[in-house]
């Protein structure tokens, strides 16, 4: 997986490039900050996160995400709300850095990171993903699918959306979606499968190719069930 690290204004003049030659984006803030005047670091991690949504493509926020547990057990409160922020925004990953690489507190920061994702994802009120991404007039026919798959899903009260994709650009499509519930990603190809994790909400999987439509009914039912993601009688769109 080839994740492009942003750090130099440069990188911001050609954003949109650079994000599609790449698998993902990961926005490093220390050394952009260096770069850039410390007031425009913000409003560039928006315009990126904002990009790579519209594109498809996963975003890490990272660098001083939890910086004061390095060496104390508890976060400040403008650190809790930073990484808070990024998730509401609609970041794929936050990432620690030297708070779990040379900290005094490293599984103290992970549990706190988590728990502060968990906190944002459980905001009914203001955390919806799904909002946010805007409909275009210029459509592929792979959105319009993956667009109707997440209706679908909505609709049927589905407790899985399943994919198959040689490349992975389907899987990768319907996890721009943000569908309200788990994507099982599927690939013939183990290199596909492994760069497929990664992306938001995406549970992936190797497996053989569907050379029909009843053999891809069979391997998506087969593998959500491996999973125990559904139950009898549940509803699966593929």
């Amino acid at each position: 997986v080839s994740l492009v690290k942003i750090e130099k204004p440069s990188a911001l003049k050609n954003i949109d490039s650079i994000i599609e030659l790449s698998d993902g984006s990961m926005i490093a803030r220390g050394d952009l900050g260096v770069e850039l005047p410390t007031e425009r670091v913000p409003v560039s991690q928006k315009n990126i996160i904002n990009r790579c949504r519209d594109i498809g493509k996963p975003v890490v926020v990272a660098t001083q995400m939890l910086e004061s547990m390095i060496s104390n057990h508890t976060p400040t409160r403008a650190e809790a709300s930073d990484v808070a922020n990024a998730i509401y925004d609609g970041a794929d990953a936050v990432m620690l850095s030297a708070e779990s690489a040379i900290g005094h507190f490293p599984i103290e920061s992970v549990v706190m990171m988590n728990n502060i994702i968990q906190s944002v994802e459980n905001d009914s009120k203001n955390y919806n993903e799904s909002i946010q991404m805007q409909k275009k007039h210029d459509t592929s026919t792979t959105d319009a699918i993956t667009n109707a798959a997440y209706t679908i899903s909505e609709n049927a009260h589905a407790k899985a959306i399943v994919t198959f994709s040689v490349s992975g650009g389907t899987t990768l499509r319907m996890s721009k979606e943000r569908a309200p519930v788990q994507i099982i990603g599927i690939s013939p190809n183990i290199n596909t499968a492994r760069k497929l994790q990664i992306m938001w909400g995406v549970d992936s999987c190797h497996n053989e190719d569907a050379h029909d439509t009843k053999e891809m009914v069979s391997i998506a039912c087969a593998g959500v069930k491996e999973k125990k993601i559904v139950k009898p009688n549940d509803s699966v769109v593929i």
